[in-house]
């Protein structure tokens, strides 16, 4: 079997959404560091939601096999635990096929951003990260409403 893109040609464009979240574990000085805005590069949580976004609309240049979609809206909630933080990411677009490939992608952007973000904080003497983890990574719920249906 060769590799190639599943044809949705026959499928019918209903509204498709996606949730998924993750998390990333970081140094408690380093929570307190984002909690109190003294991240030299800025802050992580703003940058993460950008990149979250970006993610989003990237996938199919990402993902060879990912179709395309016209998405409507991409929704990323930062949230700074106690030892870690937590991405959520919402999708959402009427399309052919789902949209959770988009928000996989979107919380991994989201928080690989974060990790670059404050990296300089989280590495050893030489330049290990013992410590840092991403982690948790997942579709939290995906669903789909067909169109109402038109009545003669």
């Amino acid at each position: 079997m060769s590799v190639r893109m599943v044809n949705i040609h026959h499928k019918p464009i209903v509204y498709r959404q996606a949730v998924a979240i993750g998390e990333i574990r970081l140094k408690p000085e380093t929570i307190t560091r984002i909690r109190n805005g003294e991240v030299e590069k800025g802050d992580p949580k703003q940058i993460a939601v950008i990149a979250g976004i970006q993610g989003a609309k990237l996938t199919p240049r990402l993902l060879p096999l990912c179709h395309p979609l016209p998405l409507e809206n991409v929704d990323v909630e930062v949230t700074v635990k106690s030892t870690s933080v937590e991405v959520k990411a919402k999708v959402a677009a009427s399309a052919k096929t789902g949209v959770e490939m988009e928000a996989l992608t979107a919380v991994s952007a989201a928080l690989l951003t974060i990790w670059d973000v404050v990296k300089m904080y989280e590495k050893t003497p030489d330049g290990q990260y013992p410590f840092t983890q991403i982690s948790n990574i997942r579709v939290l719920r995906k669903m789909k409403h067909e169109p109402p249906s038109r009545e003669a």
